[in-house]
């Protein structure tokens, strides 16, 4: 699957939108991809983490005992590649402001996947990442659909991604006067000012 097949999945699902959008990192970007709309339909959703599988099979960065996502975006690219994996999927979520697996165990020594919807400056991952590896699991490598720092993202082990879509961000205080006009929306789920 190419770069611009996974693009237009996400253009022609109405998962594009241009604006004024605080990201979850805090950044600022005149463009939001809203996974969500994507995520709504299921063969889409299958085609693109069936694709993202495969890049990480094709990667060859070794076999896998489970699959990890960040909730909430993560969680379903993280089941539907782990189903086209054939290993088990667990996520994490926020406890007290960190990611904390709080409905799983893993094994010590257990090989982990982390699955990311979208990636912009890699914290999720790298915070998903220092979750699973505190419980003695071996992370061998992270992967998203749409990696939105154009290759940039330093997430602490190897990143796959389907596609890297290079869109810019802005701390507030370097925001370009004509988005700055337009009222800024926050359609993300991390609760970051």
């Amino acid at each position: 699957m190419t770069e611009a097949e996974v693009i237009e999945i996400f253009r022609v699902s109405g998962a594009i939108l241009e604006g004024h959008f605080i990201l979850s990192s805090g950044l600022r970007s005149p463009v939001f991809i809203q996974k969500a709309r994507v995520f709504m339909y299921p063969d889409r959703t299958e085609v693109l983490c069936r694709a993202l599988a495969q890049k990480f099979r094709d990667a060859e960065l070794g076999n896998i005992d489970l699959v990890v996502s960040p909730a909430i975006g993560g969680i379903v690219p993280g089941y539907e590649t782990a189903r086209q994996l054939g290993v088990p999927a667990v996520w994490v979520e926020r406890e007290d402001g960190e990611f904390q697996l709080r409905r799983f165990e893993i094994a010590g020594g257990a090989r982990v996947l982390i699955v990311e919807d979208i990636v912009t400056t890699g914290l999720s991952s790298r915070e998903t990442v220092a979750a699973v590896e505190a419980l003695g699991a071996k992370v061998i490598a992270c992967t998203c659909l749409i990696d939105r720092s154009g290759g940039e993202a330093d997430v602490g082990v190897p990143l796959v991604s389907l596609a890297r879509y290079r869109v810019p961000a802005y701390p507030l205080d370097q925001v370009p006067p004509a988005m700055a006009a337009i009222p800024a929306v926050k359609p993300g789920s991390r609760g970051l000012a």
